[in-house]
């Protein structure tokens, strides 16, 4: 009787392992802002800044969420929506394109590179990291090529209203957008062909091809949804600065892999959570915000998100971890001798970011050496 009650709890919480992470990190944040900088922190202009900057993100974890449920990773996206943002500035000022007409021709630029990525990987046979790491230095060349150096400025009111225009009395116009992406990747993902082939691709691809499923078709689409969405996070942050520049967006495609890897989505394929992808994003928007409230310099920052990825990644192998008969022991197997050392390690590994972090929050405020 116990077994089968304790077996009945985790097929109940199951699905609500993807955010238990992330809300897990999103509470103490929460609790220990709430001590340490509680008016800066809570205010509601500090609150807008976390969800815009959440919002930028949510597109592109969207459909990242699904090129790694298919075992995929896109490391171009970050150059894919710098170099859509500039060809969309040219297309303006350069060619007086309608700034919606402009849009759209984002959209089907993104979605352009994302069909060559697809192509790229797929007819090319060149694996998924090597692939997108190349185009990521080829779409970055073209960048820097066509804006020659040159800050791009001042574009139309649609344009800035994506970036950062608020409905009266609601939420900021890219939160709407980025939920929106993501509500419809939630029904890609449960109620879609495309959702269903992706977590069967990414569960085990051989077999899925054995069933009929064009595995490299799929593939093809998944990374043209990155690419569409990509391109439309970088209108999104041309509009957010109004200003776009080569050098923009270098940091997108980790931000974004870490939110949805955060989320629960697995990096060996066939599990996918868009719910967690969300939580994802929103974790890093609000750990980022919490250093910069304490005065964390930059580069601190980053270290505190790679322990982030590390931690979480190590948390999820962790319960998808099966036996060889097939069951999982995440409720009656966890004082078993490699979860103890996996626990040791998470904790030494906290320790380890929690003296960093106050060592760089000392050192922030010491005085710059001149010279």
């Amino acid at each position: 009787m116990p077994a089968t009650a304790s077996k009945g709890l985790q097929e109940r919480i199951d699905p609500y392992l993807a955010i238990l992470g992330p809300m897990v990190m999103i509470l103490m944040i929460l609790a220990f802002m709430g001590v340490a900088e509680p008016t800066r922190y809570f205010r509601a202009s500090n609150l807008n800044i976390i969800l815009l900057e959440a919002a930028l993100y949510m597109p592109m974890a969207m459909a990242m969420t699904f090129v790694i449920t298919q075992r995929g990773i896109d490391l171009s996206i970050g150059s894919v929506a710098a170099l859509t943002g500039i060809i969309v500035a040219f297309a303006i000022k350069e060619y007086g394109f309608p700034a919606w007409v402009a849009v759209l021709l984002g959209l089907a630029i993104g979605s352009l590179f994302g069909l060559i990525n697809g192509l790229v990987i797929t007819k090319f046979r060149v694996p998924d990291l090597i692939g997108t790491l190349a185009m990521d230095l080829v779409y970055r060349g073209f960048a820097l090529v066509l804006a020659k150096g040159l800050v791009l400025a001042r574009f139309p009111d649609l344009i800035t209203e994506i970036g950062r225009g608020r409905i009266p009395n609601f939420l900021p116009i890219p939160v709407l957008i980025g939920i929106a992406t993501l509500v419809i990747g939630a029904f890609l993902l449960r109620r879609s062909r495309f959702g269903r082939y992706s977590i069967a691709i990414g569960s085990n691809p051989e077999a899925a091809e054995m069933t009929g499923i064009a595995v490299n078709r799929y593939k093809v689409y998944a990374y043209v949804l990155m690419g569409a969405m990509a391109g439309l996070a970088g209108v999104m942050l041309m509009g957010k600065l109004n200003a776009v520049q080569a050098t923009s967006a270098p940091y997108f495609n980790l931000h974004v892999i870490a939110a949805v890897v955060v989320g629960g989505t697995s990096l060996f394929g066939g599990r996918a959570y868009m719910l967690g992808s969300f939580a994802g994003v929103l974790l890093l928007s609000m750990m980022i915000n919490a250093l910069v409230t304490l005065g964390i310099e930059f580069f601190w920052q980053s270290v505190a998100s790679g322990v982030v990825i590390i931690l979480s990644v190590a948390f999820y192998t962790w319960l998808q971890k099966k036996d060889r008969d097939g069951t999982r022991r995440l409720l009656n197997n966890i004082t078993a001798p490699d979860n103890v050392k996996l626990a040791k390690l998470g904790g030494a590994i906290s320790l380890g970011i929690a003296v960093l972090l106050v060592m760089g929050s000392l050192l922030s405020t010491g005085s710059v050496p001149s010279g």
